[in-house]
C-alpha cells in the first residue's frame, strides 16, 4: 500500500514540476495574466505534492512508543496544507488580474497560451484520474487531496484556456484577467471543501453512517450479545477505530467472554478495512443494576425484559 501511495505521489511530482516550468515560460513570453496564474497555481500543486508525498511515507510508519494510535493524522495535516497553500494561490490571482484590469494591460500573445493550457488540461486530467484511483484503494487523504488540487488545476486551466481563445478571437485583452478570477473562484470552492475533509480527521469526527453501519450489524447479529453502548469512532489516515462496551451473559466464564469478544473483533476487522477494534465487556445484570442504582435507570429485570438501546 505504501508503494502505491508513494508512487502516485511521485507522478504527481514529476508532472507539476514540468507543467510549472512550461507554464511560467509561456506566460512570461506571452504576457498572459492567465497563463502566469496557472504558473501559480501549478507550482503550489508542485509544493502540494511533495507535502503528499511525506505525509503518506509518515502517515503509515506503525506504531510505536511516542504514537501509540499511529502517524495517520499526518495526512489530514498534508491536506490542510494543501487547502492553504489553493487559498494562497486563489489570492495571488486575483491580485494578479485586478491589477491587469486597472491597467489596461494589452491583450497577450494567444498562441502559446492556449497551447500549453491544452497539454496542462491533458496531462492533469490524467494525473488527477490516477490519483483518485490510488486514493479510493489506498483510502490515502493525503492522495485525494492531491487529486483534488490537480483537477481544480483541469477546471482552471480549461477557464484559461477558453479566455485565450476569446481574447485571440475578439482581442479584447481584457478578457484573460476576467478569465483569470473566474478561475480564482474555481480554487477558493475547491479549497473550501478540502479544507472540511481534512478538518473532520483532526477533530476525531465519527465515521461514517454506513462505517458505524458496519459495526452495529456484526453486534447485532449476535445472538449472545445483550445490549452494547458507548459505541466511538474516528479516523486516523486510513486506519479507523472503533471501540464499544458489549454487554454479555452474567455467568458466562472469562474465557468464553473473551473468545466471543475476539470473534467480534475480527467479524467487524473482515467488515471494516484498516479498523483498530476494541470491545470491553460488561455483565449484563450488574451493568443494568448500576445504572438503576447510580443513574435511575429500570431495575435488572425490567432492563432484561425490555431489552436495553443500542447505541
Amino acid at each position: 500500500m505504501l508503494t502505491e501511495k508513494a508512487g502516485a505521489a511521485r507522478l504527481s511530482i514529476v508532472s507539476n514540476t514540468l507543467l510549472t516550468l512550461l507554464k511560467l515560460a509561456v506566460g512570461l513570453v506571452s504576457g498572459s495574466v492567465g497563463v502566469l496564474s496557472e504558473a501559480a497555481h501549478s507550482a503550489t500543486d508542485l509544493l502540494a505534492s511533495f507535502i503528499a508525498y511525506f505525509s503518506v511515507k509518515v502517515a503509515d510508519r506503525p506504531a510505536d512508543e511516542d504514537h501509540p494510535y499511529g502517524h495517520g493524522k499526518a495526512e489530514s495535516l498534508s491536506g490542510m496544507a494543501e487547502a492553504l497553500l489553493i487559498f494562497a494561490a486563489a489570492g495571488y490571482i486575483v491580485y494578479e488580474s485586478v491589477h491587469r484590469l486597472l491597467t489596461r494591460a494589452p491583450a497577450p500573445q494567444a498562441d502559446m497560451g492556449i497551447a500549453v493550457m491544452f497539454v496542462s488540461v491533458t496531462v492533469n486530467a490524467l494525473v488527477a484520474r490516477h490519483l483518485f484511483i490510488a486514493a479510493r484503494r489506498t483510502d490515502s487523504l493525503a492522495l485525494e487531496a492531491d487529486a483534488e488540487h490537480l483537477r481544480t488545476d483541469v477546471y482552471t486551466s480549461a477557464g484559461v484556456l477558453a479566455g485565450l481563445a476569446l481574447t485571440a478571437i475578439t482581442g479584447w485583452g481584457w478578457l484573460d484577467p476576467v478569465a483569470a478570477l473566474a478561475v480564482a473562484l474555481l480554487i477558493v470552492r475547491a479549497a473550501w471543501r478540502l479544507t472540511r475533509s481534512a478538518y473532520a480527521p483532526l477533530m476525531d469526527s465519527r465515521l461514517p453512517g454506513e462505517d458505524e453501519g458496519v459495526v452495529r450489524a456484526v453486534l447485532e447479529s449476535e445472538p449472545r450479545v445483550m445490549g452494547y453502548h458507548k459505541l466511538r469512532t474516528r479516523k486516523s489516515g486510513s486506519h479507523r477505530h472503533v471501540d464499544a462496551h458489549v454487554l454479555l451473559d452474567d455467568d458466562m466464564s472469562l474465557v468464553e467472554a473473551h473468545d466471543l469478544t475476539e470473534a467480534l473483533e475480527d467479524r467487524i476487522r473482515a467488515e471494516l478495512p484498516n479498523a483498530e477494534i476494541t470491545l470491553h465487556t460488561e455483565p449484563y445484570r450488574a451493568e443494568a443494576l448500576h445504572q438503576h442504582e447510580k443513574h435511575g435507570g429500570p431495575p435488572p429485570e425490567q432492563a432484561l425484559q425490555d431489552r436495553p438501546d443500542r447505541d
